[in-house]
């Protein structure tokens, strides 16, 4: 009979298959319990404040309640609890909001068989993860200015495909208007023009599409 105190789990993802594997994995350690599952961030915050776990696996998009904001929520009850965001989103964007909402690291899903293990003991033990390729995002971007809501707005449309003059007559604005937004995106982004600014915002994760 082992006397090791284990570490307490919930395992929160939208995706069953994915639960059902990192509870496989999981339950193979003799140092770690999986406590519960939920599928969305709303029952995420119910069950850890039921369970109150050492440590909570979060998906990053769910629908409803999303990875962050159920985070955030989970932290102002249980802030001894550890998060560790578990996505697809390399994105310095999506990790940095993440990271300021109290996670106490950010993983990549296609990790997660030969690392988690060792990522929940060290998150257990107090330190903070982040994968060296967002790590490094996060470095080179800083000090950069964030867009503007109306500048993410316009953003949105332009990726959709739209014109100036699309973008103008839905947002109620200026064709000269529009533009204006998109220079001082394309600024931002260091850009070279409308399309490679829509990949750097995707694949920093300042988009989704």
């Amino acid at each position: 009979m082992s006397d090791i105190t284990p570490i307490t789990v919930l395992i929160v993802d939208d995706h069953p298959l994915f639960r059902d594997g990192v509870a496989a994995l999981l339950g193979k350690q003799d140092d770690i319990a999986v406590v519960g599952e939920a599928s969305n961030g709303l029952e995420a915050v119910s069950l850890a404040q039921q369970l109150k776990p050492d440590v909570i696996l979060m998906d990053l998009q769910m629908p409803g309640l999303n990875g962050t904001d159920a985070t955030r929520q989970i932290l102002s009850i249980l802030p001894g609890s550890r998060v560790l965001m578990l996505t697809t989103y390399k994105g310095d964007v999506r990790a940095n909001e993440a990271l300021s909402a109290g996670a106490a690291g950010y993983a990549l899903k296609d990790t997660v068989r030969k690392d988690l293990v060792n990522i929940i003991r060290d998150i257990y033990e107090g330190r903070k993860v982040v994968p060296p390729e967002v790590a490094i995002d996060l470095a080179a971007h800083l000090s950069d200015e964030k867009l503007t809501q109306r500048e993410m707005d316009v953003l949105k449309f332009v990726a959709l495909g739209k014109s100036n003059r699309a973008v103008a007559n839905a947002l109620g604005i200026t064709e000269e208007t529009v533009k204006s937004h998109m220079r001082n995106v394309l600024g931002k982004l260091s850009a070279n023009d409308r399309t490679h600014a829509v990949l750097i915002a995707v694949r920093r994760g300042i988009l989704t599409i």
